[in-house]
């Protein structure tokens, strides 16, 4: 549209207002800075692997510690990424003009739990029904053959994080599912590595659990893939890049 110079009229593939997207992250990002911050430190490592991506098409795969703060964190990170920040969340100026094209792979169930999660969801979220758990049980059922579909549509409009184990157990096995959607789509993979949010955060993320906690963000190069590569192979080295090898003591 010819009136849609600053982007106030333009809509994700989903529909959604990115102006209301960029309100919502925005507000989240203020009342949740000091988290970061002040309340705990924040460590970030490799945002230079960032700079030179493009708008679109970027995969960012991470372990998992809490359901929300984990998620934050990204967000506030993308953001400051955008206005040229490099490892560092100081000063939040760039909480005024915050990223819009990101999303988040979530579980439908807990994006229902309560008003909060429902803002998040707002923020970006890619809800899908898992097929391996729920309500903190596993279960089996039927695949949600919708996941990939939202997966790919929010791939082509921008960056989407997800967290291919699908819990925030440490060393639970990456999902096949995560292979087939770098074969399918050909993304660029960015692996994250965390640690300290389960420390800091109860695990929601919403709650403090212990503070003046180091919470580390280390995003590493791209990952690179064959065409010879299966599915399997895909995913072995995923779970490396995220250092999520489960160590014998585990085995």
């Amino acid at each position: 549209m010819p009136l849609d110079i600053l982007g106030l009229f333009e809509c994700d593939p989903f529909g959604n207002s990115l102006l209301f997207r960029r309100i919502i992250i925005g507000l989240v990002g203020w009342l949740t800075y000091a988290r970061y911050t002040v309340v705990n430190r924040i460590q970030i490592e490799g945002t230079e692997n960032l700079e030179n991506l493009p708008i679109n098409n970027v995969l960012f795969l991470s372990n998992h510690q809490t359901y929300f703060a984990d998620v934050i964190a990204f967000f506030h990170i993308f953001c400051a990424v955008k206005w040229g920040f490099q490892n560092t969340l100081l000063p939040p100026v760039y909480l005024l003009g915050p990223r819009a094209r990101q999303y988040y792979v979530a579980a439908s169930e807990t994006m229902k739990k309560g008003i909060v999660p429902r803002v998040f969801a707002a923020g970006g979220a890619l809800t899908i029904e898992r097929s391996w758990r729920a309500e903190g049980r596993e279960v089996q059922r039927a695949v949600d053959n919708s996941a990939n579909e939202k997966i790919a549509k929010a791939l082509a409009h921008g960056w989407v994080v997800s967290f291919p184990q699908g819990t925030t157990t440490p060393y639970a096995p990456v999902r096949k599912g995560t292979g087939h959607l770098i074969k399918n789509n050909e993304p660029i993979v960015v692996p994250v590595v965390i640690n300290g949010f389960r420390r800091a955060f109860d695990k929601k993320g919403l709650r403090f659990k212990k503070r003046n906690t180091l919470l580390t963000v280390q995003f590493k190069e791209p990952l690179q893939f064959g065409p010879d590569d299966t599915v399997d192979d895909i995913v072995a080295k995923v779970r490396h890049a995220i250092e999520q090898d489960a160590p014998e003591w585990v085995q």
